[in-house]
């Protein structure tokens, strides 16, 4: 038996947001699970469903009333504006959060097991609880824009700059707008929450953000190329291979008549927790019929509305991804880095227009990579026809997400962030090799 599995140890997962956020850590916790581990899962109460048949421990740390509210709100997906309502939330689910790993930081105590939390980078609540007391913490980036660098700076949303401007130059605007313009706004309700804790003030947030202890990057670096002024506690896994709890991993009858009716058609989908995507959809239903392509809209909450579709395209809920993208000659998406990973997967090539948060970022690595396009809003509705054909019809491309499907067969990130979650555990350090798979980027 590795000696990793000698001890089953504590270990609390919390982070919210969409599905694409919450999955991963779904199925991290039910690889602990079967790995012999106690696992308790905190978030929000519209995933108690998921968590429950996940065979995890739930323990709520906001309503579904909250979330729906959120998810409602248009700002949510402003660049700038977005941001500051997901800080404000992480700061209002911080204390129950913190709670929530202190009672079980005790009971592992008096058990005499191992403990560990894990949380993603709006975990507020963990961070907090490991400030006060000594207890191993990894904290789990899902995609690489919050990793700081003055060698390839991450692209943020709402902060636009000419790709001319040398990496070092945009790593410093971006710390002074930090500095001047963002923590201004998001830093003093954190900061009054740590007075009450009896807590100094934290100067940065994306500083204070990462765990001391380990930040587990879960993009590979293929995707993400490591960079040297990187914080030192960095282990880069493989992308979660997400297996979509509570989906049934089945196509509907109408949608499985629809693919087999005709050629593979082209998907489009604007994220799970968006409500306000019409326009989007109306565009992509028009840039398909204007390159002669059969299309799949995957449309989620979005609002109704997106008109009638010719007879050549079909409108859906929702579809696991696993089955249908396979089935799939390219996607048409928001950014989401579960999305990007899921065409990865799936080796067809993406059209991306960005919404906010990571997409713009992960728009820009899927077009440097050749693995697609990346357009926005504005450029989609005027050149979306054009840019898809070019993408599908592009012998590089498609070779280019062929190998990228190989890599993706190759990794398994879940693995990867298990073995680092049991090494925390039990004191045996970073596992050699369970992180570092440095493969040549793709040509």
């Amino acid at each position: 038996m590795n000696q990793h599995h000698r001890t089953t140890a504590h270990v609390v997962l919390s982070n919210f947001g969409s599905l694409g956020d919450v999955i991963p850590f779904l199925d991290l916790g039910r690889a602990l699970r079967a790995r012999g581990h106690a696992v308790t899962f905190a978030t929000t109460s519209n995933f108690r469903k998921r968590v429950e048949e996940s065979g995890l421990a739930f323990r709520a740390i906001g309503s579904t009333r909250r979330m729906e509210a959120l998810h409602a709100d248009p700002a949510l997906w402003h660049p700038k504006r977005g941001m500051k309502l997901m800080f404000d939330l992480a700061v209002e689910l911080a204390e129950p959060s913190r709670r929530i790993v202190e009672e079980a930081r005790c009971r592992s105590l008096a058990e005499g097991a191992p403990f560990v939390a894990v949380g993603g980078m709006l975990s507020f609540g963990l961070r907090l609880a490991r400030d006060l007391q000594d207890f191993p913490l990894m904290t789990v980036f899902l995609s690489p824009f919050l990793m700081r660098s003055r060698h390839w700076p991450p692209v943020l949303p709402g902060l636009p700059l000419p790709a001319w401007i040398p990496g070092a130059a945009i790593h410093r605007l971006q710390r002074l707008a930090e500095r001047f313009v963002v923590d201004p706004e998001r830093l003093p309700a954190l900061n009054a929450l740590r007075a009450e804790l009896d807590l100094g003030p934290i100067r940065n947030l994306s500083d204070w953000l990462p765990s001391p202890d380990r930040l587990c990057l879960m993009v590979p670096p293929w995707f993400a190329p490591p960079q040297p002024d990187w914080l030192p506690q960095t282990r880069q896994t493989g992308f979660p291979r997400v297996e979509t709890v509570g989906f049934t991993g089945e196509l509907s009858a109408d949608l499985a008549a629809f693919l087999r009716a005709g050629a593979k058609p082209v998907v489009v989908t604007n994220g799970s927790t968006m409500r306000h995507g019409r326009d989007f959809f109306r565009t992509a239903s028009r840039v398909c019929a204007e390159t002669g392509c059969r299309a799949v809209l995957v449309m989620g909450d979005a609002e109704p509305g997106a008109g009638p579709l010719p007879p050549d395209q079909f409108a859906i809920g929702r579809a696991p991804f696993d089955v249908l993208l396979p089935q799939a000659a390219a996607l048409i998406h928001h950014g989401g880095i579960g999305t990007c990973f899921e065409a990865l997967e799936a080796g067809i090539p993406q059209m991306v227009v960005p919404n906010a948060f990571d997409q713009p970022d992960n728009a820009t690595r899927v077009a440097r990579l050749g693995l697609g396009v990346h357009l926005s809003r504005k450029a989609f509705a005027r050149h979306g026809a054009t840019a898809l054909s070019r993408m599908m019809s592009d012998p590089t491309v498609l070779q280019t997400c062929v190998e990228a499907r190989r890599r993706c067969a190759r990794e398994n990130g879940i693995a990867d962030a298990c073995a680092l979650v049991e090494a925390m555990a039990h004191g045996a350090g970073s596992p050699a090799g369970a992180y570092r798979r440095l493969a040549a980027p793709i040509a």
